[in-house]
């Protein structure tokens, strides 16, 4: 169909992905705010940002069986809606528990956002464009991230915490009016009733809810402590049973059989491995600037500026070249230099200059340029057109577990070494620059390893029958 408007379809799944990228950010720096206003605890306010994360990945799984459900259209008009909704009753909030409450109504939606977002792409565009598409789509992600703080902060000095959660009104509700006028294409496709798979569903949902509790928890308690113990061995279980009961079923909430495929679980090894390593180092950098080199908050975020300029400005470049060239290359070239900027963070201490910060985060900035955009690319490409909903939910759904454990595995061993250092009789700054060190050092030698699967990954970004040859013409 010569009507369809796919600049309008990319600017509408842009504007979800910036709303709840904004969301990921902007709460943190209100939480004190918060933590006044209702006169709770430090770890009882922390609950506004575990429960989100927590409820974020429930939905995830349900994402293919509601795409042939209800369709695209439905799904996406109504995660958007979800996660308005949620930011709404989040503002009108009036004690912890009724905001907690209101923020797993937005997480519910958010959840479903990334990978509706990227199937509807991987449906609308077709197989030979998809790499320089989804290069800026994945601006939202950054756009969405690097705003969040400053204009929470902003927002709250001004309006008060519950303009941090109002401001997602006027974006969704634009967001779904757009929708309405861009995304009509996606009404055409055939629903399929299928059977709901519910205790696929609820061993899948058990099992990513302790996981996530108990690798957050952990960071509290300790990873023996008999609380972790429990979580952890109940997600085990959970897991197995998952796995047993989805490979019996015709119908199962997640396809396994996609993980015979080599190419997509490379990608996925991938993932996981770079979303670990990235986002501990992400943990551990404001204790780098501020705590070590004596950065004020307002100087650190301008010091990473350059990592999301040089980010921003690569993507839609890299994600062309994976296209014309394939993804293996160039994702290699993006972990290379992804380890490379670990090994720079690992050498900047209280005498580094300035310029030492900007050339780590143009290095690190360069390094996500070149990788995030192909390594989606390849993911969708890994799989056919059938199953293209299935691989970006589970893509999404091993980047978010993938980051959790990241921050919860550097946060235990750099707490670790900070202790064995003190031990030993060093001062209490050396000792935290060392355990700071070491876990860059972690952080670089996941991301050489990543190497490996990434030398698997598909050649060239072409599936067998492209998805969007239907409404090509």
């Amino acid at each position: 169909m010569k009507d369809i408007n796919r600049t309008g379809i990319l600017i509408v799944v842009i504007m979800g992905t910036i709303m709840a990228g904004i969301d990921s950010s902007i709460v943190n720096i209100s939480l004190p705010v918060m933590s006044k206003q209702f006169n709770c605890t430090l770890d009882e306010i922390e609950w506004v940002i575990t429960v989100y994360m927590l409820s974020f990945s429930v939905l995830m799984p349900l994402t293919n069986w509601l795409k042939n459900r209800i369709g695209f259209f439905n799904l996406y008009v109504g995660a958007i809606s979800l996660f308005t909704l949620g930011s709404l009753l989040c503002a009108l909030s009036t004690n912890l528990d009724s905001l907690l409450t209101a923020r797993v109504i937005q997480a519910l939606g958010g959840g479903a956002m990334a990978p509706t977002s990227m199937a509807i792409i991987s449906y609308i565009f077709p197989a030979r464009v998809r790499g320089t598409v989804l290069g800026w789509w994945g601006l939202g992600n950054l756009v969405g991230p690097a705003l969040g703080p400053t204009l929470g902060g902003l927002l709250t000095e001004r309006f008060g915490w519950p303009s941090i959660f109002y401001i997602n009104l006027p974006i969704g509700a634009l967001t779904v009016v757009l929708a309405f006028q861009y995304l009509g294409v996606l009404r055409k496709q055939s629903k399929i009733k299928l059977p709901f798979d519910f205790t696929g569903f609820i061993a899948l949902t058990i099992f990513l809810v302790c996981l996530q509790y108990g690798i957050a928890r952990a960071e509290v308690t300790g990873i023996t402590s008999p609380e972790i113990l429990v979580t952890l061995s109940v997600a085990v279980a959970a897991l197995a049973y998952f796995i047993w009961i989805d490979r019996r079923k015709q119908e199962p909430l997640m396809d396994l059989s996609l993980f015979t495929n080599y190419s997509f679980v490379s990608c996925i090894l991938v993932t996981i491995s770079r979303s670990a390593a990235l986002f501990g180092g992400l943990f551990l950098m404001p204790f780098l600037l501020q705590e070590q080199m004596g950065f004020s908050e307002g100087i650190s975020g301008l010091l990473i500026l350059p990592n999301s300029v040089f980010m921003a400005v690569l993507m839609p470049f890299a994600g062309h070249w994976s296209d014309k060239h394939g993804s293996r290359e160039i994702s290699i070239a993006g972990i290379v230099l992804l380890a490379m900027s670990m090994y720079l963070f690992a050498q900047l201490d209280q005498n580094s200059t300035t310029i030492g910060v900007i050339v780590a985060m143009i290095v690190r900035g360069i390094g996500m340029g070149l990788l995030l955009a192909p390594l989606n690319a390849a993911t969708l490409s890994a799989v056919q057109p059938s199953e293209v909903t299935m691989a970006s939910s589970i893509s999404t759904l091993m980047q978010q577990v993938g980051g959790a454990i990241g921050i919860a595995v550097l946060a235990i061993i750099t707490q670790a070494a900070y202790n064995k250092h003190v031990l030993a009789g060093m001062s209490s700054q050396l000792a935290h620059h060392l355990a700071l060190q070491e876990g860059f050092h972690i952080s670089m030698i996941v991301l050489m390893v990543t190497l490996v699967p990434a030398w698997f990954l598909p050649r060239r970004n072409v599936v067998v029958k492209d998805t969007a040859a239907h409404i090509d013409t």
